[in-house]
């Protein structure tokens, strides 16, 4: 269910972009104009990020999930119909009020359904949901564009969206004790060496505003978030305009990328809880996010600096594939020091990070009209990851917020890790 869930979200985030110089074109909107519209999904996600998480942490994610899909849906369709600037950026901010909660509710059921030393494991689910969403996106969306118009892929998104919720309602469960056809012994390895402790808790706000690794992963989170939404919003225009491939090639390229995003997921689901468990969660989380940002900023460089196509689309396709990974192990972090608040950290954190999102949106079309030149962001974007990577010095993954939960001791799982 998390992985459609974020499979979806990726599917209907993207298709803005995959249409992106038809939409330009049909409305002659200039980059900078079309950056705005990108802008007001990120800042309408980043703002409702925050409350969605708390209130998943507190009526459950079922509730938020049924309530977050009906609502993005309807504002994907409703895209479809926009007749100008105006209304596309009336439509993609409310769009970004509907899709805000998504990760953080989905951080939210991972720490009440994965054991702790499964929290990578469980959030690949999130992020190799994304990359496949984003991978099929453009076999789908920019077939119907051709042969119907830009519009018709809103409408089909729409609908599959409500799917989805009619599947939640009928199965979804909060809470493992909650959910038929599971065994006694399963529902107990889970409920005693799960994140999550109890149904019920107060988040410290005071304690988080203090606390320097909320700080340092949520700043790491802004500087992410130029290279995914890089990927997500300006890549096939860029590809397009800046690189001159045909809506075709554009296609292809896009897909194959997103495809390389799924293996980098995957793998990364599978072996970081091992390589955190070899070398704890301090180190171990550490050194996978600096060594993704590192590698992310010299493929940036070397993309921007490039003449050739042909390494333009190798460096794209590599650069992706440590974007799971970094969105994996920050996630899991989020798990790591929320646990009960699992999803108001994640809030925060997807917050700034979608502020950054928001960042990126604007510059990127702004740097590129004033440079008419598409490249010139890309040193911009480098740098930001070079930030990223440091900032991960300030961060201890293995300090939850609360060391103290009264009336219980700490699980087993927890503190080996």
């Amino acid at each position: 269910m998390l992985f459609f869930l974020i499979l979806i979200t990726y599917l209907d985030r993207i298709c803005i972009s995959l249409v992106g110089v038809r939409v330009k074109n049909e409305f002659h909107l200039s980059n900078t104009q079309f950056g705005y519209v990108l802008g007001a999904f990120s800042l309408a996600y980043a703002l409702f990020e925050i409350p969605a998480g708390i209130m998943g942490d507190r009526i459950g994610q079922k509730k938020m999930f049924v309530r977050i899909v009906l609502w993005w849906s309807v504002f994907t369709a409703l895209t479809g119909a926009a007749t100008g600037f105006i209304t596309l950026l009336f439509t993609r901010f409310l769009f970004g009020v509907g899709e805000a909660g998504a990760f953080p509710n989905g951080c939210g059921t991972i720490s009440r359904w994965f054991p702790a030393g499964e929290t990578s494991k469980g959030t690949s689910c999130l992020m190799i949901g994304s990359s496949t969403g984003a991978a099929i996106a453009p076999l789908i969306v920019v077939s119907i564009a051709a042969s119907y118009g830009w519009r018709a892929p809103f409408f089909v998104n729409g609908l599959i969206g409500l799917i989805w919720v009619l599947v939640c309602l009928a199965w979804f469960k909060n809470e493992p004790k909650e959910m038929r056809h599971i065994s006694v012994e399963e529902k107990l390895f889970i409920e005693n060496n799960r994140r999550f402790i109890r149904p019920q808790s107060k988040f410290p706000w005071q304690l988080a505003l203090k606390n320097r690794n909320i700080w340092g992963l949520a700043l790491a989170a802004f500087c992410s978030q130029w290279a995914l939404y890089f990927f997500v919003a300006w890549m096939p225009l860029y590809l397009q305009e800046g690189r001159h491939f045909t809506e075709n090639e554009m296609k292809f390229t896009t897909s194959y990328l997103f495809a390389f995003g799924m293996a980098g997921g995957l793998l990364a689901g599978f072996y970081i809880d091992r390589f955190v468990k070899k070398r704890g969660l301090r180190l171990g989380r550490r050194l996978i996010s600096m060594g993704a940002f590192g590698i992310m900023c010299i493929l940036f460089i070397s993309i921007a600096v490039t003449t050739s196509n042909t390494v333009v689309s190798v460096c794209l396709m590599c650069c992706y594939f440590f974007v799971p990974v970094n969105g994996i192990n920050y996630f899991s972090a989020c798990v790591d020091i929320g646990k009960n608040n699992a999803g108001t950290v994640a809030g925060i954190i997807n917050f700034t990070g979608s502020m950054g999102a928001f960042a990126l949106s604007i510059f990127f079309g702004k740097i590129a009209d004033i440079t008419n030149n598409f490249n010139t962001p890309l040193f911009v974007i480098a740098g930001v990851l070079l930030i990223g990577c440091l900032l991960w010095l300030l961060i201890d993954a293995s300090k939850e917020l609360s060391s103290v939960i009264p009336g219980r001791e700490p699980n087993v799982i927890f503190q080996a890790n």
